[in-house]
């Protein structure tokens, strides 16, 4: 996916730099107000911006207000199988929104990346995917095959007469990050995967099964269960871990008054 990064402040430029150097194909676009030298082009107006790029890349991510995007692509909005996917990330990198093209056009999955590069939280509000309440956490060793990963998953849902349907994400700790296996599973599955900052982890007080095992290996007090807890909102687990084919699995459970 080509990416064009575009931001208004010194503090965004900041933010996209951090993602224009983790995302392939991208391209930063900075406000000719913003003083210093940047690896960037420059514009000064987005709409003209917005104008001459909307049809060259498949995403864009607009560091600044929600407003601002919102207003820039509207006249530029044709079908949500054919626009490029965007994201919306505020100047402090809390929260990775996805606003148009969501499921569809990428949108959902630039959110989950561009939250993980950035340790900020994705905000997906397309129906089928907020109807989804569990989060499988994961924990694995290095170089652990992607089918163990999936057959642990697919195990442990079946046992306790738990759909993959049901999954919203598969989380594990951002010292993952890299692990192929974890990556691909994510994708045979078709499920987004989120990682966790270990400071999160750590800090977080949750309760959760502590493992000496794990905090001797990778200095983290437990990864299944904390992930599972930590990637969702008014979780608790309802699948403690459990091995499976060399594989740690744990599920929580998100909770929305509403429906309840």
């Amino acid at each position: 996916m080509s990416v064009a990064v575009i931001t208004f402040s010194a503090e965004g430029a900041i933010v996209a730099e951090k993602l224009v150097s983790k995302l392939p194909d991208s391209r930063m676009f900075l406000h000719t107000n913003v003083v210093g030298e940047w690896n960037a082009e420059r514009f000064s107006r987005v709409i003209d911006l917005i104008a001459a790029i909307f049809c060259e890349y498949s995403g864009l991510v607009f560091i600044g207000p929600c407003g601002v995007a919102v207003r820039c692509v509207a006249p530029h909005l044709t079908h949500k199988t054919k626009d490029p996917a965007v994201v919306v990330v505020d100047v402090m990198a809390r929260w990775a929104v996805s606003l148009v093209s969501g499921h569809e056009g990428g949108a959902n999955d630039l959110a989950i990346t561009v939250g993980n590069i950035l340790c900020a939280e994705p905000v997906i509000s397309t129906t089928t995917e907020a109807l989804k309440n569990l989060i499988v956490g994961i924990g694995c060793r290095r170089g652990t095959p992607s089918t163990n990963i999936v057959n642990a998953i697919q195990e442990t849902l079946r046992h306790a007469d738990l759909k993959l349907t049901q999954v919203r994400l598969l989380s594990s700790a951002d010292i993952k990050s890299d692990e192929d296996g974890l990556l691909i599973a994510g994708k045979q599955l078709g499920i987004p995967l989120k990682f966790v900052s270990s400071g999160e982890i750590r800090n977080c007080g949750l309760e959760f099964q502590h493992s000496d095992f794990v905090e001797d290996k990778v200095s983290l007090p437990a990864v299944a269960e904390p992930c599972a807890l930590l990637a969702g909102r008014r979780t608790q687990l309802i699948i403690k871990k459990k091995i499976c084919d060399g594989v740690t699995i744990a599920v929580a459970k998100e909770s929305c008054s509403s429906l309840e």
